[in-house]
């Protein structure tokens, strides 16, 4: 036991004791620097020191590029490559087997390994046909909402009877005097109908606005397109009602009477029809008495 304590005290005063590391100027012997060291703190250090470059030296290798330079890392525009081709790889694999079955359906067809065989056309067509019971034929809702919506537009009235030509009536846009009549000669193709300030200008059949804004020589001027290829001018308003777009009825308040614009003489309408891109004069179809 005693000589046990002994190696361990010898060992610990070893480890210890102390030295003292002296840099001297070898011509003039003056001393530079000088260090007080253990055996311990040399092993601490030492082992610290190893520690750190070991743990740098890992990191380098780990994360950052420098590893491309080490033997046996491959670098990552290389492994980019190496997947492009892999990639590349695959697709012409296919590409090959796709054409061998192709090449040997051509072999056998030209080697007679494969009969023709007789096709009736009037069958497959047959088949492709189905009976009327099979089909369900039912309208469904939104097929009913659109055929709705497209009945109201009288432009595209999918159910308009032959007839519903002859029974095409056009209303007064207003009731009044003409001071100005229809007239081809003095390039008039409208008619001006004297009425109040502010009396409710009327759609003269069903139809769409086409045309609501203010121009400088007519004021407020409104346009209704309506079946047939008929087309109504409505000018020189106070105020308009609607909006282009918008889908009128016969006899609905589209407009305001007025003067507006430089070229009007006084609260009138000037009121114009035509019809496949030609004037008609409107006292033709409407009274406006």
């Amino acid at each position: 036991m005693n000589s046990e304590k002994t190696k361990k005290k010898k060992i610990t005063k070893k480890l210890l004791h102390k030295y003292r590391l002296v840099i001297l100027n070898e011509d003039t012997f003056e001393e530079r620097l000088s260090f007080k060291l253990t055996r311990l703190n040399v092993f601490v250090v030492l082992s610290l020191l190893s520690i750190f470059l070991i743990t740098a030296t890992t990191f380098l290798i780990a994360f950052t590029p420098l590893r491309e330079y080490i033997p046996g890392y491959s670098s990552s525009a290389l492994k980019k490559k190496a997947t492009d081709l892999s990639y590349k790889t695959d697709s012409l694999q296919q590409v090959v087997y796709q054409n061998e079955l192709y090449f040997n359906s051509i072999k056998q067809v030209l080697q007679g390994e494969i009969s023709t065989g007789d096709v009736q056309k009037d069958s497959i067509i047959a088949a492709t046909k189905l009976e009327a019971s099979q089909v369900d034929l039912s309208p469904t809702k939104a097929d009913s909402i659109l055929r709705e919506k497209v009945d109201k537009e009288d432009k595209y009235n999918l159910f308009e009877s032959a007839t519903s030509a002859v029974n095409f009536v056009l209303f007064p846009p207003v009731s009044g005097e003409i001071s100005e009549p229809y007239s081809v000669k003095d390039k008039h193709y409208a008619v001006d109908v004297v009425v109040a300030k502010n009396t409710p200008i009327k759609a003269t059949a069903d139809g769409r606005v086409i045309f609501a804004e203010w121009t400088s020589e007519t004021g407020f001027v409104i346009i209704l397109e309506h079946s047939y290829g008929l087309i109504s001018v409505y000018k020189h308003n106070a105020s308009l009602t609607k909006e282009q777009g918008d889908l009128v009825k016969a006899g609905e308040v589209i407009a305001t009477a007025g003067d507006s614009g430089e070229l009007t003489t006084g609260p009138h309408l000037h009121f114009e029809l035509w019809s496949d891109g030609y004037p008609i004069n409107p006292i033709n179809f409407i009274d406006f008495k």
